[in-house]
């Protein structure tokens, strides 16, 4: 061995160290930012979430829709998080225009998008053709392009104005959810309340990521104006008393619904209640910065067959009538051959939170056991997460029946949010570096 290869000067030492202080000289930086846009509609459109409502058009706003970003950048990657206050998140078409804007302009590799599953949002599935929202529901087709370009000025926004950033979690088990779908006891939850925080350099909160499962459906139906409900009222009452941004990520709520009280009724007071949680976990959480940051990510796409033969022309007009014909025109869209082709997508971040999103309503053993079983120090589950292909019940809770696990409403054969969580699952553990793949040479 040559040891003349492998003396460095102390001179070039106390100029590197100078450099870089007490890191490497090229390590990479852990570096955050924040936007948000107003994406309330201005006009009258149909309102999502309620079948009950049919095509009924909204009648004014009781509190502004946002879409909020959060983008990570550790410099050879970036990863965009992205909670909207509408009842689900953008579909296929959408998800495939605003990921080429933000990688042409953001070099944004990596998309999370969840819809907190408000009941009081519009409807984003009408499309510009005749039969499936053209010359109908004007409104309402160019609506979508304009939550296209809130969704990609937030994202772009927030990648412009990274800084550098620490970053911390912590979580608690709170009483604020029900199980409204098994009669089986004890009835399972979901009963984490998990909180993410992004500190500057000094402590000073960026921004707080709250991850919570529970329907958002606390307003009646025949109220018709845009609300964020109660996550909604959650995050103004967190970035009032911290002085902060906040956005929200639902979970498993498949088979959830919010656990109110007498004293905590209706979303001004739940969402208060639900913030003081909130803050109670974000008090005691510390921040610091990664000393090796790094972001991960993989996407899945998978092709299940439908439970229903949703190529039936009566199932079809069915559903015209559960819903309204032109919705369900672009249902149909989304759903051919008589295939369900969720997207599951799986990221780590700095090698430690692990952060999966399934497409539509997962029942919430689903994220239960995904947990149980991940060995990342926190782990994290987005329903309603880039796309939306209806509820996933369980195996059990299938075989239970009921809404939520009927084929009227779950789509997808039997076993495929097992099979996307397994998936998911071996994600974690791959890029955790704790698989070793033997690649075949032939014969």
């Amino acid at each position: 061995m040559d040891f003349r290869r492998r003396f460095v000067p102390v001179t070039v030492l106390v100029v590197l160290l100078a450099l870089g202080g007490a890191t490497a000289p090229f390590a990479q930086q852990f570096k955050v930012g924040f936007a948000k846009r107003d994406i309330t509609p201005t006009k009258p459109v149909p309102m999502w979430g309620y079948g009950a409502r049919k095509n009924a058009l909204s009648e004014g706003i009781l509190d502004p829709l946002h879409a909020k970003a959060l983008v990570v950048d550790v410099g050879t990657d970036k990863l965009a998080l992205v909670g909207l206050d509408i009842g689900r998140s953008p579909t296929p078409k959408s998800m495939g225009v605003i990921r080429k804007a933000v990688k042409s302009a953001s070099n944004i590799e990596h998309v999370m998008i969840s819809g907190s599953h408000t009941h009081h949002g519009p409807v984003i599935e009408l499309t510009d053709e005749p039969g499936k929202g053209k010359g109908v529901y004007d409104d309402a087709v160019a609506y979508v392009e304009e939550l296209e370009k809130g969704i990609i000025d937030a994202i772009n926004e927030a990648a412009t104005g990274v800084q550098d950033a620490r970053i911390g979690w912590g979580s608690a088990e709170v009483d604020m959810n029900r199980n409204r779908h098994t009669k089986i006891e004890p009835k399972i939850v979901d009963p984490e309340l998990a909180v993410v925080r992004f500190d500057d350099l000094l402590g000073n909160p960026i921004a707080m990521l709250v991850n919570f499962a529970a329907h958002p459906t606390m307003l009646p139906a025949r109220d018709l104006r845009f609300s964020a409900e109660y996550p909604g009222q959650m995050m103004n009452a967190v970035e009032e008393a911290l002085g902060t941004n906040c956005f929200f990520m639902q979970g498993s709520c498949g088979d959830l619904s919010v656990k109110p009280t007498q004293e905590t009724r209706g979303i001004e007071a739940f969402g208060k209640a639900l913030a003081q949680e909130v803050l109670k976990i974000a008090h005691g959480i510390e921040t610091a910065a990664p000393e090796e940051p790094s972001i991960q990510g993989m996407d899945d796409e998978f092709a299940f067959p439908a439970r229903i033969d949703l190529g039936n022309p009566m199932i079809r007009v069915l559903y015209g009538r559960a819903f309204f014909p032109e919705l369900v025109a672009n249902f149909w869209d989304e759903l051919q051959d008589n295939i369900v082709r969720p997207r599951l997508t799986t990221a780590l971040v700095n090698g430690q939170l692990a952060l999966v999103g399934g497409p539509g309503e997962f029942f919430c053993n689903h994220s239960n056991r995904l947990k149980e079983r991940s060995r990342a120090d926190r782990t994290l589950f987005f329903g309603c997460c880039n796309g939306h292909y209806m509820y996933f019940p369980t195996i059990e809770g299938a075989a239970e029946g009921g809404y939520g696990a009927d084929p009227t409403v779950s789509w997808v054969s039997l076993g495929a949010g097992e099979e996307m969580m397994n998936k998911a699952l071996i994600n974690i553990y791959t890029m955790m570096g704790n698989y070793e793949f033997e690649i075949p040479t032939g014969s």
